[in-house]
C-alpha cells in the first residue's frame, strides 16, 4: 500500500488516467474495422488475401500518422494535440456512417481510422511526464494498458453490427468518442517534462542506431500485437466455422490478456529491467506462435495459446517503453511516436501474411511460422545491442540508473529539466 500511495504522489494520477482513456477509445476505433472483418468480408465477398489487406490498411495509415502527431505534441503540447486527434476522428467516423458503402470505400476508411492509431506516442508520454524514472515504466505501462480498446471493439462492434449494420457502428462510436475527449479536457494537465528545440533535435532519433533497434523489437511487440488482434476476427471465423459474435469474443480473450499483463511488463521491467524482460517475451512469442500455427484443428488449445501469446506481447510494450524514456528522457513523445511508428506499420504486415499465406498455401501455419522466426531475429538482435546500451545509459538488465533517478525534474534535490538531459549519459560517451 506505501509504494501504492508513493506511485501516486510522485506524479500527476488524473493526467494518467486521462491518458489512458484517450488511449483506450482511440485504440479501439482503430481496429473497428478488424473487429468488423467477418461482416464486411462476407458483404462484398472477398478473398483471404483482401480481407487482410483491409485489416492492415488502418494499421499502416495510424502507424505513418504517428510521428506527425508526436512533432505536433512537441509544439503545441501534448494534450492539446490529443484534443486535435479526437475532433479529428469524430469527424473520420461521421464520413464512415454516412458515406462507406463499397469495399474501396471501407479502405479509405481504414486510412481515416488510422488518425486514431497516431495515438500512441502522445498518450504514453503526456501520461507518464509527471512521474520519474523509477516509475515510468509502470506509468507508461498503466497508460499503455489502454490498448485494451481492443476488447472494447472485439466486444461491442460485433453485436451492434449484427443487429444495426456495420455502418451504424461507425457512428455510434463517433459519440463513444466525447467521453475521453471531456475528460482529458478537464482533468488532464501538460507535464512539466518539455523543453523548445529545433526540428532538427525534434528528429534526431530517426538517425541513432538506438532508435532503429528499439523500433525492430516493437515490430514484433506492437506489431505482433495490433497485427494479430485485428486479424483473429477473420481468423477464428474462416479458421474454425464459429458464428461473427463468438469470433469476437474468443479475440476478446486473448487481447485481454496483453492489455493487462502490458502495466505487469512495465512494473518488471522497473525491478529487473527492460531488457531482461524482454528476453523472456521473445522467447514466448516465438514458441506460442509455431505452437497456434500447428494448433488449427483445436479450438481450446489455439485459444489458450493465443492468450499466452498476447500476454507476452503486452508485457514486452511494458518493457521497452520502460526503456524509452530512459535512452530519450526529454523526447519521450518523439522517440516514442518513431518507435510505434515502424512498429505497427511491422503489424500491418501480419494480417497481409496471413491472408497470403491462407489463399496460396492453404493454411495459415506459414503466416505464424514467419513470425516466429522475426521474433528469434530480433532477440538475437537485443542480446548484442544491450551489451552497449548497459555501457552507456542503462544498468545492468535495463534498468534505470541511480543517477538519472536524482537527476529528474520533481526528485527530492532535482534541477530543471535541462538539469535532467545533461545528467544522462548519452551515446556520445560510447
Amino acid at each position: 500500500m506505501a509504494g501504492y500511495k508513493s506511485f501516486l504522489n510522485a506524479g500527476h494520477w488524473p493526467t494518467l488516467f486521462a491518458s489512458f482513456l484517450y488511449f483506450d477509445f482511440c485504440f479501439a476505433i482503430w481496429v473497428l474495422n478488424g473487429a468488423m472483418g467477418p461482416f464486411i468480408g462476407e458483404s462484398f465477398n472477398l478473398t483471404a488475401a483482401q480481407k487482410g489487406f483491409m485489416v492492415s490498411v488502418p494499421i499502416l495509415a495510424g502507424a505513418l500518422m504517428r510521428f506527425p502527431l508526436g512533432v505536433l505534441a512537441q509544439y503545441i503540447g501534448r494534450k492539446n494535440a490529443a484534443m486535435v486527434e479526437m475532433g479529428l476522428i469524430v469527424a473520420a467516423l461521421s464520413f464512415g456512417y454516412l458515406f462507406v458503402d463499397s469495399y474501396d470505400e471501407v479502405l479509405a476508411m481504414g486510412v481515416l481510422l488510422g488518425i486514431a492509431g497516431a495515438s500512441f506516442g502522445v498518450a504514453l508520454s503526456l501520461g507518464s511526464g509527471w512521474y520519474p524514472p523509477r516509475y515510468k515504466g509502470l506509468a507508461m505501462g498503466l497508460a499503455g494498458a489502454g490498448n485494451s480498446g481492443t476488447v472494447l471493439a472485439v466486444l461491442f462492434a460485433p453485436p451492434l453490427a449484427s443487429k444495426f449494420g456495420w455502418q451504424a457502428v461507425y457512428g455510434m462510436a463517433a459519440f463513444t468518442m466525447l467521453l475521453p475527449m471531456a475528460v482529458m479536457w478537464f482533468a488532464a494537465k501538460e507535464p512539466p517534462d518539455r523543453e523548445h528545440q529545433t526540428f532538427r533535435e525534434h528528429i534526431s532519433c530517426l538517425f541513432e542506431k538506438d532508435g532503429w533497434a528499439f523500433s525492430l523489437i516493437y515490430v514484433v511487440t506492437f506489431g505482433g500485437f495490433i497485427g494479430l488482434a485485428s486479424f483473429l476476427p477473420t481468423y477464428f471465423y474462416d479458421q474454425f466455422k464459429v458464428t461473427k459474435i463468438e469470433a469476437g469474443q474468443l479475440t476478446m480473450l486473448a487481447t485481454l490478456m496483453g492489455s493487462a499483463v502490458r502495466v505487469v511488463g512495465g512494473y518488471l521491467s522497473d525491478r529487473i529491467g527492460g531488457v531482461n524482460t524482454l528476453t523472456v517475451v521473445l522467447l514466448v512469442v516465438a514458441a506460442s506462435l509455431v505452437l497456434c500455427g500447428l494448433s488449427g484443428s483445436s479450438l481450446a488449445g489455439t485459444t489458450l495459446l493465443f492468450m499466452l501469446c498476447f500476454a507476452a506481447l503486452g508485457a514486452g510494450n511494458g518493457a521497452l517503453f520502460q526503456l524509452v524514456p530512459l535512452r530519450w528522457p526529454l523526447t519521450t513523445a518523439v522517440a516514442g511516436s518513431m518507435i510505434g511508428e515502424v512498429g505497427a506499420l511491422g503489424g500491418g504486415l501480419i494480417p497481409n501474411a496471413m491472408g497470403l499465406s491462407r489463399q496460396h498455401a492453404g493454411t495459415y501455419l506459414w503466416g505464424f511460422v514467419g513470425f516466429a522466426v522475426l521474433a528469434l531475429s530480433m532477440l538475437l538482435m537485443l542480446r548484442v545491442v544491450q551489451i552497449r546500451w548497459t555501457r552507456t545509459w542503462a544498468e545492468k538488465g535495463g534498468r534505470a540508473r541511480p543517477a538519472v533517478q536524482a537527476a529528474h525534474p520533481g526528485d527530492a534535490g532535482a534541477g530543471t529539466p535541462e538539469d535532467f538531459g545533461r545528467a544522462r549519459l548519452t551515446p556520445s560517451a560510447e
